[in-house]
């Protein structure tokens, strides 16, 4: 099971359009990638002449992953993409500084302004069951998600209509779902693209859904509707989301609803 999956630059990010995937490299722990302007063994290519051709190295360990900065003179920074400015600062010759931020962005200075990649931490670890000291080994949860993130609250909002009538199938479209969740403070700026973005990691990265043929067999916007209903299903089904997390959902009815073709149902 991989600890961290790279997104490499310049490949069209997750969620921006229905057909394509962009370029990914899965580390599990203990597994190394460096990163640079190009070289022997260097997989994360950043095509800058300001930046070195061997810059730094990412290490997978456990839950999280360690950066060095093989700079002598220029730092590194590492932004938490779903923190409010959060980051922090990796100095020039620091080796194995540890990330605890799920979703990640690399940047180093370049001559061009910055280069940047993406590093996703999917299987970051959450207190569920007390620990029991001496009891052997931790158990790791197949399904680690953080309910304080934005993928949880398109989770949840994807599930709010069976969550409250069981006996409902009908599923919110990815516009609906933007128009749900924008009165929350953390969401004004959502957008489709991000929405889609998100559904996309849920259902690659944190519950590793085979689509299979049904994803394959279906036209463009079928296949958002496919990962829509199997996402829905295996989060009802195993308990994911649960009634109280409606609570995380801002008061129906304070937003406007969203017309048909915002929708996109």
């Amino acid at each position: 099971m991989e600890t961290i999956i790279v997104q490499l630059p310049g490949t069209t990010p997750w969620g921006a359009g229905e057909t394509g995937s962009p370029e990914l490299i899965h580390l599990g722990p203990g597994d190394i990638a460096d990163f640079g302007r190009g070289g022997a063994g260097v997989r994360i290519v950043l095509t800058d002449p300001g930046i070195s051709r061997r810059a730094g190295q990412l290490e997978a360990a456990g839950d999280y992953w360690r950066l060095s900065n093989f700079s002598r003179s220029v730092s590194y920074v590492v932004e938490n993409l779903e923190g409010a400015g959060e980051y922090l600062t990796v100095a020039p010759g620091r080796l194995g500084s540890p990330v605890p931020f799920e979703f990640s962005r690399v940047v180093l200075p370049a001559l061009s302004g910055t280069a940047t990649f993406k590093v996703f931490a999917p299987q970051h670890a959450y207190l569920g069951e007390q620990s029991v000291p001496g009891g052997g080994d931790q158990t790791v949860h197949p399904f680690a998600l953080d309910p304080t993130s934005k993928y949880f609250l398109v989770l949840v909002a994807l599930c709010e209509p069976r969550l409250r009538d069981p006996s409902d199938s009908a599923l919110p479209g990815v516009g609906q779902i933007v128009e749900r969740l924008r009165p929350l403070e953390s969401c004004r700026d959502l957008t489709r693209s991000a929405v889609n973005y998100h559904i996309d990691y849920l259902a690659f990265a944190k519950l590793r859904l085979d689509l299979g043929e049904e994803a394959t067999a279906a036209a463009d916007g079928g296949r958002t509707g496919v990962k829509r209903t199997r996402l829905a299903s295996l989060a009802l089904r195993f308990g994911l989301v649960r009634e109280e997390h409606l609570g995380l959902l801002p008061p129906r009815g304070a937003g406007r609803l969203a017309d048909p073709q915002e929708a996109g149902v």
